[in-house]
């Protein structure tokens, strides 16, 4: 059985894979080459230092975690185009189950923070980078 940390962590991954036609990937490198659909790529992170509550011993956790998120095509118009829509996707799927599951007490998610990738050679990649925060608990820390 996977520590609650594990479990919220591989929860936002199955909900990130309902993104219609994106592939979504963890912790992997960035490629030069994107999919069609575009590419959802969630970095752990890390679950920072809780909050401690005492009687029963409950750690607290308001976990970031990031997503990068890439398009890839030829024209600007078509990136940010291509990529707007994969971040509303993104979002509607996030919001359709902001417990995930029930492993976590509340999902939350900021605005995205968007750049332009050159590719040698190659059509450029428009990326952004979304931060998930997962509020959950759990007795121990390393469980």
């Amino acid at each position: 059985m996977p520590s609650r940390r594990e479990a919220v962590l591989q929860a936002l991954l199955a909900t990130l894979t309902t993104v219609p036609g994106a592939t979504v990937e963890r912790e992997t490198a960035i490629p030069e080459r994107v999919p069609q659909g575009g590419l959802i790529i969630q970095r752990d992170g890390d679950p920072g230092t809780p909050e401690v509550i005492l009687s029963p011993l409950t750690y607290l956790y308001d976990h970031p975690a990031r997503l990068e998120v890439f398009v890839q095509a030829g024209q600007p118009a078509a990136r940010a185009i291509a990529l707007d829509g994969l971040l509303r996707a993104i979002g509607t799927a996030l919001a359709t189950d902001r417990s995930l599951g029930g492993t976590c007490d509340w999902m939350a998610w900021g605005a995205p923070v968007a750049e332009e990738l050159p590719v040698a050679g190659g059509a450029p990649i428009r990326a952004a980078t979304v931060i998930v925060t997962l509020s959950y608990s759990t007795s121990d820390p390393l469980g």
